[in-house]
C-alpha cells in the first residue's frame, strides 16, 4: 500500500484479493485441483498452495493496474469493483464454508518460531527489507517517487508511467496475497470473509505512518511505525473492552486527524 500511495493512488481492494488468495491456497492444499473431463487430479505441497496463491494475488493487483492505466479509470474506482469482484469470487469458491485442517507445515508458517521470534515476523521483515531496498536504492523506487511528486514532469521526463504503475499494483495484489497466507496459516482455516476492512486498516497505517496521500512523499519504515500505532489501538481498545463500534469510530477519527495533519503540512510547505 506505501508504494501505491506513493505513486498518488489507493488500492480498495486488498483485503477481498487477500480473502481470495487465501481460499484459493487453503483450496488446492487441502483438496487439490480435479480436472473430470481429463480424469486428472493434482494435488499440491505448501510451497505450491503458497506460489499459486501469490500468483493469483498479482494477477488480481496487475489486473487493477491495466484498467487503471488502459482505461484512465481513477483508481478509486477501479479498485472498489475489485474489492466487490475479489470478495465475490471468494464466496463463489468456498461456498461460504470455511476451509480447514490444512497440516501442520503449513500452520508453522504462522504459529511457528524460529530462533525464539515468530515466523511471521521474521516473514514481514523479509517483506519490508525487500520494499526498503526498492524505494532507496533501485531506479525502480526513484520513479515511483518522481510519479507521486509530478506525474506530467515524470512522463516528460521518459519514465514509462503505465508500466511502473502496473508494477506497483501486481506487488500490492502479490503482498496482499503473503498476509493472506499468514492469517489463513496462523487460524490453520481459511474463512470466507478474512481481510474484510484490512484496506482501511493498511491506508490508515500509511497515512499515520507519514505518506502523503498527495503522492511522492513518504517511507515504509514509516508505515512499520503506523502499522504497529494502529496494532497497539486495536488491542488496546479490545483490552479496555471498548465496544466494536466505538473501536470502528476511534480508528476513524485517528486516520482522518493524520489526514488533516498531512494536508496542513503540506499547506506549510
Amino acid at each position: 500500500m506505501t508504494l501505491v500511495v506513493l505513486m498518488a493512488g489507493i488500492d480498495l481492494s486488498v483485503g477481498s484479493v487477500l480473502g481470495l488468495s487465501a481460499a484459493v491456497c487453503a483450496g488446492v492444499l487441502k483438496n487439490g485441483l480435479v480436472f473430470e473431463s481429463l480424469d486428472l487430479f493434482v494435488g499440491f505441497t505448501v510451497l505450491g498452495a503458497i506460489l499459486t496463491a501469490m500468483l493469483i494475488g498479482m494477477a488480481l493487483g496487475l489486473f487493477n493496474g491495466w484498467v487503471i492505466t488502459k482505461f484512465a479509470i481513477p483508481p478509486f474506482v477501479a479498485t472498489l469493483a475489485m474489492l466487490t469482484i475479489a470478495r465475490g469470487l471468494t464466496m463463489l469458491y468456498t461456498e461460504g464454508i470455511p476451509i480447514s485442517n490444512l497440516g501442520p507445515k503449513f500452520e508453522f508458517i504462522g504459529s511457528g518460531w524460529i530462533l525464539g521470534i515468530p515466523v511471521p515476523v521474521w516473514i514481514s521483515l523479509i517483506m519490508v527489507l525487500i520494499v526498503v531496498f526498492l524505494t532507496n536504492k533501485t531506479t525502480f523506487g526513484r520513479y515511483i517517487y518522481a510519479i507521486g511528486g509530478n506525474e506530467k514532469a515524470a512522463f516528460l521526463s521518459g519514465i514509462s508511467i503505465n508500466k511502473i504503475k502496473l508494477a506497483v499494483y501486481g506487488i500490492a495484489g502479490m503482498m496482499a496475497a503473503v498476509g493472506g497466507i499468514l492469517v489463513t496459516s496462523r487460524l490453520n482455516s481459511a474463512q470466507p470473509n478474512a481481510g474484510m476492512s484490512y484496506e482501511l486498516d493498511s491506508i490508515a497505517a500509511v497515512v499515520i505512518g507519514g505518506t502523503s496521500l498527495s503522492g511522492g512523499v513518504g517511507t515504509v519504515t514509516g508505515t512499520v511505525i503506523g502499522a504497529i500505532i494502529i496494532g497497539v489501538l486495536n488491542n488496546g481498545l479490545v483490552l479496555l473492552d471498548v465496544s466494536p463500534f466505538w473501536q470502528q469510530v476511534v480508528k476513524g477519527i485517528v486516520i482522518l486527524l493524520a489526514v488533516i495533519i498531512d494536508k496542513m503540512n503540506q499547506k506549510n510547505k
